[in-house]
């Protein structure tokens, strides 16, 4: 009898074998083109309407960059970055304090610590309509929960979402109340990867509890502090869902932010071409921001002492 040639000879010479990387390719190529699909497209399609003007209705008439020319003598635009900024600076501070604090709260070793955990965790999956219902449970002026307070305790009651200077304050407690578990996790999970060995050497040293956080510790926390902190100002940049659900921009529009502006631009005054051009604009500046703290970043860390 004559002997058979290996399976894998007959299939390389009937050339049915398949390269492992085109397998592997076979498997996330369906994925990938969806990502891609919802991403790539989308994008330049908005670049596109950037450059015309168009209602969504009538036809698109191209109009170059005068949309992008628009925007630098657009009052609304300014008074939406504006109060963006403001938020922006209430928001990111807080956001990474707290969750600093709380992260050093719960990386030691306390009696349920992970029920604690895990209430923490809860407001960040809550969605932005329960979190916008919650608001204005607490923060209504006639029957919310903290004017009811202040009347037990015989201080005058606030104007909160309906006074203009107070609104952006209490989206900003809000925002901090659902966002800054996401900052709790963070740095959690960097608390908990450096050796307790540095601690334990800078107590030898006659350090105290502060100077060892400080000195040691915390220096350590420098990369998550950076990525923390554009994450949440990215975040700040975006708001849309608290503002939406909550004051719709009021009162006398001091809560609309660039993304609630660029939302009425493209679905309540049907300027698409508008709308595109202060979203690209947007992404510019977000883009800025990412890149100018990164930089200055790793400049400190090279440069810093070593």
């Amino acid at each position: 009898m004559r002997a058979r040639p290996p399976v894998r000879a007959v299939r390389a010479r009937r050339g049915g074998r398949v390269p492992d990387g085109l397998t592997g390719w076979g498997f996330v190529a369906p994925a990938t083109l969806i990502v891609l699909g919802l991403s790539i497209f989308p994008a330049v399609w908005a670049f596109l309407l950037s450059l015309q003007d168009w209602n969504g209705f009538s036809a698109a008439e191209p109009v170059g960059l005068d949309n992008y020319r628009e925007m630098a003598a657009d009052p609304d635009l300014a008074a939406a970055a504006l109060h963006t900024l403001l938020y922006t600076a209430l928001f990111v501070p807080a956001s990474v304090l707290l969750g600093l604090g709380l992260a050093v709260t719960l990386n030691r070793r306390i009696v349920l610590v992970g029920v604690y955990r895990t209430l923490i965790f809860l407001p960040f999956v809550v969605s932005a309509a329960a979190t916008g219902i919650l608001t204005t449970y607490l923060f209504n002026p006639q029957f919310g929960l903290v004017n009811n307070v202040l009347r037990v305790v015989g201080l005058p009651q606030q104007g909160w979402l309906e006074d203009p200077h107070q609104a952006m304050v209490v989206i900003a407690i809000m925002s901090l109340w659902g966002q800054a578990a996401f900052t709790t996790v963070i740095y959690l999970a960097a608390l908990q990867d450096i050796p307790a060995e540095l601690s334990e050497a800078a107590r030898v040293d006659g350090a105290n509890p502060w100077q060892s956080f400080w000195h040691v510790t915390f220096p350590q926390l420098a990369p998550v502090t950076v990525f923390v902190a554009i994450w949440q100002s990215i975040q700040a940049i975006q708001l849309f869902d608290l503002v939406y659900t909550t004051t719709r921009g009021g009162p006398l529009q001091a809560t609309e932010t660039i993304v609630y502006y660029l939302w009425t631009l493209a679905f309540r005054e049907l300027e698409f071409g508008y709308a595109s051009a202060v979203a690209y604009g947007l992404f510019a500046v977000t883009l800025a921001i990412t890149i100018g703290v990164t930089v200055y970043s790793r400049r400190s860390t090279v440069g810093g002492p070593r």
